[in-house]
């Protein structure tokens, strides 16, 4: 058995920005960059034409976004605005780490998340509860370039973890995007239905 967790929602919960393009606006002008007056306008629009499916990083959105005013953002600094817009504090989710704890036992664990941020989700990792050591692989959408619910994105995970997408059970808590798995013949496991509580027990069940 190859378990795979989604992590924002699933594991951990983090205080994200309410608004995503103030936040990064306040970082960029910590880093020098001017902010375009319209500027929430300008973060809305779409700026790359990514293939369907894909992941758009956003440093890459952020510094394409000012582009389009014609801002220039040297040195790093749109990846520095971003990072630093979106640092969370993180609670780990009851249950959380005996699901990772007891998957781990049985078998190979992944993490598998989307998030356009990098740097995000370790951050967040390192902060909460979970056991780090307890993954075999870590992939997320701004890593491997593929968001869920695309096989794509499910397919790397596997692979990292030396499985195959048809072999995982993943867990997470969105039908749309979580549920992917099973378009590549895996099992989805939907903690707003079944409890991190009770996937232990069967998890636990499964080992006896």
């Amino acid at each position: 058995m190859a378990v795979t967790f989604d992590l924002f929602g699933t594991l951990v919960e983090a205080s994200l920005p309410a608004d995503p393009a103030a936040a990064v606006a306040v970082e960029l002008d910590r880093v020098g960059v001017t902010v375009p007056d319209d500027w929430g306008d300008a973060y809305r629009e779409v700026h790359i034409d990514a293939p369907e499916g894909a992941e758009v990083p956003l440093p890459a959105h952020v510094s394409a976004a000012l582009g389009s005013r014609g801002v220039d953002a040297p040195n790093n600094a749109a990846r520095r605005a971003v990072v630093n817009a979106f640092d969370p504090d993180v609670q780990t989710r009851p249950g959380a780490v005996a699901a990772v704890t007891v998957a781990a036992e049985r078998g190979p664990v992944g993490l598998l998340s989307n998030c356009s941020v990098p740097e995000l989700a370790r951050r967040a990792l390192i902060r909460s509860d979970v056991p780090n050591d307890a993954f075999g692989a870590t992939v997320t959408s701004v890593a491997c370039g593929w968001r869920k619910p695309d096989a794509r994105a499910f397919e790397a995970v596997a692979e990292a973890l030396g499985a195959s997408a048809e072999e995982l059970v993943h867990v997470g808590d969105d039908a749309r995007t979580d549920g992917g798995v099973e378009a590549v013949g895996g099992e989805f496991v939907d903690v707003t239905e079944t409890s991190l509580a009770a996937l232990v027990t069967r998890f636990e069940r499964r080992g006896d």
